[in-house]
């Protein structure tokens, strides 16, 4: 067979609490997104006359954390959903609980690196790390 991309939407079969975790886990993925795509490809050069990289890294460690919770709630409720609404359920792939999962435990994985991010509250580890990502990408 051929290979196909398809979103198949649960929304019609039940909708009850599906606009709380599609909102969070929409909003809060985005917002994750957005703030690795500016945090890390941003040049240090057009923000350092007004923004320090230790308050670069608090705010990426406030905001990063939050969006990541909304994508981590969000993310199970609809994955608690779709194994639990006998509905939705029955027209669920394995492809699609495992994709889920595997969003849900990179969040995780994301969220469990704030701690050790703290460790070095002065920006340089973080500085190394948005050089890394430029470098790819350049």
């Amino acid at each position: 067979g051929q290979y196909t991309w398809r979103a198949a939407s649960s929304q019609m079969l039940d909708r009850k609490g599906m606009n709380l975790a599609s909102n969070l886990f929409h909003i809060g993925i985005l917002g994750i997104f957005a703030g690795h795509f500016l945090g890390m490809l941003t040049p240090h050069w057009m923000y350092e006359s007004f923004l320090p990289i230790d308050v670069k890294q608090k705010m990426a460690m406030i905001a990063g954390g939050a969006c990541g919770v909304m994508t981590l709630v969000g993310g199970l409720l609809l994955l608690k959903r779709r194994l639990l609404s006998p509905r939705v359920r029955a027209t669920t792939t394995g492809a699609d609980i495992l994709i889920l999962s595997l969003l849900m435990v990179q969040c995780a994985l994301g969220l469990l690196t704030i701690p050790f991010s703290a460790q070095h509250m002065d920006g340089s580890e973080m500085m190394k790390l948005v050089g890394w990502a430029q470098s790819v990408v350049t």
